[in-house]
């Protein structure tokens, strides 16, 4: 009996590696984890590739109803999927862990992140500083930008991760991002590179400055955005083609 921690990559249904799949398809119960992230297609999709149903797992299934799933372990094969890699959140380590103290087998499936896709755009990833996140409730937030202060003052490159609710179809987008930065002190003159869809056949990427980003439009979901630290002159090519 296993636990299966999979990552599913960034996108579609295809994006699954083969090892995934085939512990997919090996598994009794098949879990979705459901609001850290989103697809860029619909759950029918990975429910017609895989020959199973699967059951979506909400914020409060995984924090707080963790013992269902893992019961369902003790007696079967469960994979838990989630988008990205399976440890892009504290959570899903927490899982790992509790399995293990249960005395469950645990295998982990690894893909394709945010945190290496990232790299689309030409920042080189070894110079990313903390990852930091904004939540939609910001109004007396400001630990995004002391994040990214941090980060420039070291010379590193800082990664914003946006907040969603998917159950709420509620993304927030670059620009909402940007607007919470610039009236927490970030200067409107600061080279800013939004990104939407990364993992997609058409990732939306777009360099310039933070006021310039505040009315562009990006048309896919999820959305990140990306503050540059100094740049190395392959860097500075690299961004060149997304003004």
């Amino acid at each position: 009996m296993v636990l299966y921690m999979i990552g599913l990559g960034l996108w579609d249904a295809k994006d699954i590696t083969l090892k995934g799949l085939e512990a997919v398809k090996n598994s009794d119960y098949v879990y979705l984890e459901n609001y850290t992230s989103k697809l860029g297609c619909r759950i029918t999709e990975l429910e017609k590739l895989y020959g199973k149903k699967i059951i979506l797992a909400d914020r409060e299934l995984v924090e707080s109803g963790t013992d269902e799933i893992l019961d369902k372990a003790k007696n079967g094969n469960v994979a838990f999927l989630v988008i990205g890699d399976p440890f892009g959140a504290t959570t899903h380590t927490s899982i790992l862990l509790r399995a293990e103290k249960k005395g469950i087998r645990a295998k982990t499936i690894h893909n394709a992140s945010i945190i290496n896709a990232i790299g689309i755009t030409g920042l080189e990833l070894y110079k990313f500083g903390r990852t930091t996140s904004i939540p939609f409730d910001n109004r007396n937030v400001r630990s995004p930008f002391e994040v990214y202060e941090q980060n420039q003052k070291a010379g590193l490159h800082t990664l914003f991760l946006l907040d969603l609710k998917p159950g709420e179809k509620r993304f927030m987008t670059v620009s909402e991002a940007v607007s919470f930065l610039i009236r927490t002190g970030l200067d409107k003159d600061k080279l800013c590179v939004g990104c939407a869809g990364i993992g997609s056949e058409k990732p939306e990427i777009r360099a310039g400055k933070a006021y310039e980003l505040l009315n562009a439009s990006f048309s896919l979901i999820p959305q990140c955005l990306v503050i540059p630290a100094r740049l190395h002159f392959i860097e500075e090519e690299a961004l060149g083609r997304y003004r």
